[in-house]
């Protein structure tokens, strides 16, 4: 009995998918004229739709503090990669290139000056002007008088202000921006910025990544450098008080000139200054000492950047084709054709 009733079944499954291919071949004409529509309106948008050009940087950074296995645990550690034998830190695991998409670097990256048409703009600036929104802004009195200055400082925006560079960041991270390690092997970071202005994705990858190697380098090297700028503080410090302890012998030795021998009393301040001298140089030679060993120091924290391609004009450009935008746009309508039939004739079928 269940036999008889699985083949029934697939016998009505056979005659209901024939009774739908018929349905549908009646409509040929139909399908046909909403594919041609489909496909003139993919070849019009091939026209309409501009170019997106990639701008791609790629760099390594070399930490010199560790050397040998310490160096590269170190180096693999600033690109995401836990090989053990690190503490962590600031660039651990992932955050380097996690850096290079945080809104403050992007945000201070958009403030950064650039010259187009012979006029000096911020990088803000023209991605407004690339998207067009001046035109949109004209009868909104709060974004009319909008701007963008190069290097402003960005604890003095606006409400308004931070509301358009949130905005900004929003469609940068969405659209444009990539960071990627392609090869955990590989200590490389490529930058990839697409966009439709061939000049905003050069300049804005380029300048995105010196504003993030300046955040790292000063980050990585911050103890080092203060330790040596107060060493070289006291440095000059201690020079000031043996030249004035020297100039304080002279003086002294000066004022007893021919003075009787047995006034040895009024020898004293010459002797006092004598040992200040003697007590100054030994503590400016130490000091001297210490602020070598301090560059030494400060130039082993700092991490070199070294970037291995820089975008170059022309930049790689990417173009809706028009071949690719009539077999779309074709196969797209025609779908959707065929769905709405179908459709159609269910919700009849119930109705009826």
């Amino acid at each position: 009995m269940n036999e008889q009733n699985d083949e029934i079944s697939l016998k009505e499954l056979i005659e209901k998918g024939k009774e739908w291919w018929d349905y549908l071949l009646s409509k040929w004409k139909v399908i046909v004229l909403a594919g041609v529509i489909g496909a003139a309106l993919g070849l019009t948008y091939s026209f309409i739709k501009k170019p997106v050009y990639t701008a791609t940087l790629s760099f390594a950074m070399e930490d010199e503090k560790g050397g040998g296995l310490g160096g590269a645990l170190g180096l693999a550690s600033s690109f995401g990669l836990d090989l053990g034998g690190s503490g962590g830190g600031a660039f651990s695991a992932s955050n380097l290139t996690e850096l290079f998409k945080s809104r403050s670097m992007v945000e201070q990256t958009l403030l950064s000056p650039v010259v187009v048409n012979d006029k000096t703009m911020s990088l803000a600036e023209m991605y407004i002007q690339n998207k067009e929104w001046r035109e949109k802004w004209e009868k909104k009195p709060k974004l009319a008088k909008l701007e963008f200055v190069p290097n402003a400082r960005r604890e003095e925006f606006s409400r308004v202000q931070d509301s358009v560079m949130g905005k900004i960041y929003e469609n940068l991270l969405k659209e444009s921006l990539s960071v990627v390690q392609k090869d955990k092997k590989i200590s490389i970071i490529n930058i990839d910025v697409a966009s439709e202005n061939e000049l905003f994705s050069k300049y804005f990858c380029e300048a995105l990544a010196k504003e993030v190697s300046d955040f790292y380098v000063e980050t990585k090297s911050r103890k080092a450098r203060e330790n040596m700028l107060i060493l070289e503080r006291q440095t000059d410090s201690i020079r000031r008080e043996l030249n004035g302890a020297i100039t304080g012998v002279a003086v002294a030795n000066d004022n007893t000139f021919n003075l009787n021998p047995a006034l040895n009393v009024r020898r004293t301040p010459s002797a006092r200054r004598q040992v200040d001298v003697q007590a100054n140089t030994a503590i400016l030679t130490e000091l001297v000492k210490q602020t070598e060993l301090a560059k030494v120091t400060l130039r082993k924290e700092t991490p070199l950047i070294q970037v291995i391609d820089r975008p170059i004009l022309p930049l790689a450009k990417e173009k809706f084709g028009k071949a690719k935008g009539i077999v779309l746009g074709g196969i797209l309508a025609g779908f959707l054709t065929v769905l709405v039939l179908i459709i159609r004739k269910i919700l009849k079928s119930i109705l009826n």
